[in-house]
């Protein structure tokens, strides 16, 4: 079977055809065949609306529990209401996911306002290893969210940004700056930056390729053969 190859000129373009073509189980499928097993972040992290998609490169941020504010830290990150979080979100980029993790789930990670000033700069959406609140404002951006699920309660003075554009792990997950993000309702999966062009090409393949097999199946072709002449199930 012929199947064509996706091609692109740059992260715009690409990211534009991942979320028009490809989809999270397929990537995890051609991942699990380059024998990286651990790339889906946690199933708790879901779309706010299970109809947003994102695409684009992480800009890591990390969080950390602060308790209550303060005035007198040691650490001057500390005497900052929201730590570095000001700072990450004025630097993020066009295409850039805004990922989030290491605070304790009893905040909100991300809100509408937040989700605002992303969308303006052009960011590709948020993901957070946490809640997000604002759950209605959010929705009216159409911004993709991805999160635990709705909880009002502020991460001031609860959490504080302390670092960014830095690695960070998720439940075994390594993530890197620069590295892809995509995620859908079936998923968040992390794409390695050293592999992407051949995890995204092979499933492109793939994808494509699922459509025929597909068509076959609906038009009364066995299982058994259509993977003996497909290769794909």
């Amino acid at each position: 079977m012929r199947r064509m190859q996706m091609q692109w000129s740059d992260d715009k373009e690409l990211f534009g055809k991942m979320r028009e073509v490809l989809y999270s189980a397929v990537i995890g499928d051609i991942l699990d065949k380059m024998h990286y097993y651990h790339q889906f972040l946690p199933w708790r992290i879901q779309p706010l609306d299970k109809g947003m998609v994102v695409a684009g490169r992480a800009m890591t941020v990390l969080e950390a529990d602060a308790f209550e504010d303060v005035s007198d830290s040691h650490n001057p990150v500390m005497n900052k209401p929201f730590g570095l979080m000001l700072e990450a979100l004025d630097d993020i980029k066009e295409d850039e996911v805004y990922i989030c993790t290491g605070a304790s789930p009893d905040y909100a990670l991300v809100g509408e306002l937040m989700c605002t000033r992303m969308q303006i700069l052009g960011a590709a959406g948020a993901v957070v290893n946490g809640f997000h609140r604002d759950t209605k404002g959010i929705e009216e951006l159409g911004f993709p969210c991805f999160s635990y699920g709705r909880y009002a309660q502020d991460q001031a003075p609860r959490g504080k940004v302390i670092d960014y554009r830095v690695p960070i792990e998720i439940e075994g997950v390594r993530i890197r700056p620069g590295d892809i993000i995509f995620g859908d309702m079936d998923g968040v999966v992390v794409i390695p930056r050293e592999i992407e062009g051949e995890v995204i090409r092979q499933s492109y393949e793939k994808a494509t390729g699922e459509k025929t097999v597909g068509e076959a199946i609906k038009k009364g072709m066995p299982a058994k053969e259509a993977f003996e002449t497909y290769g794909i199930m």
